[in-house]
């Protein structure tokens, strides 16, 4: 095959193109993407305010030994009435060991019926679990559970 000034040959090409794909597939992992960049304490005044947080009627369910941290069932229950003048406004789980503290923060009004949510959440370690329960009239309900992961979920970004 001859070459001709100015024009790319065939081999040239699939260099080209075979360096461009390790380009673009060696890129290194944000370190930023693993560090944690608030914590559990501050996600939870972020969520209150300097409201005090007591114990009161929320529950909160999640298997004690988890298999696998890539999907861990969870369940909050809070007992309301979920009446206009008495009702649980927001419900957040918060964790200590994933890059993000703030799990998951749910929205209900009486028209809600219950306040309880069923979800799936990533546990990237063994670490405890808070949920938190906001009331209508302000007051800030919270509870706790211990979950051992035998196989985390996760650890890049």
């Amino acid at each position: 095959m001859r070459e001709t000034a100015g024009m790319t040959n065939r081999r040239d090409l699939l260099a080209a193109g075979a360096g461009l794909v390790v380009m673009v597939a060696w890129r290194p992992v944000p370190a930023a993407a693993a560090i944690r960049t608030e914590s559990t304490a501050d996600a939870i005044r972020r969520f209150a305010g300097d409201a005090a947080i007591g114990s009161g009627p929320i529950h909160l369910d999640l298997p004690a030994l988890v298999e696998n941290g890539n999907a861990v069932t969870i369940t909050v229950t809070v007992e309301s009435p979920m009446t206009p003048q008495d009702h649980i406004r927001r419900i957040a789980v918060f964790n200590d060991k994933n890059p993000q503290p703030n799990v998951v923060t749910i929205h209900l009004g009486p028209r809600s019926g219950r306040a309880a949510v069923t979800t799936r959440i990533r546990l990237a370690d063994t670490q405890r679990i808070t949920a938190i329960a906001e009331t209508s009239d302000g007051r800030y309900w919270s509870t706790s559970a211990e979950a051992i992961v035998t196989l985390a979920a996760c650890l890049e970004g």
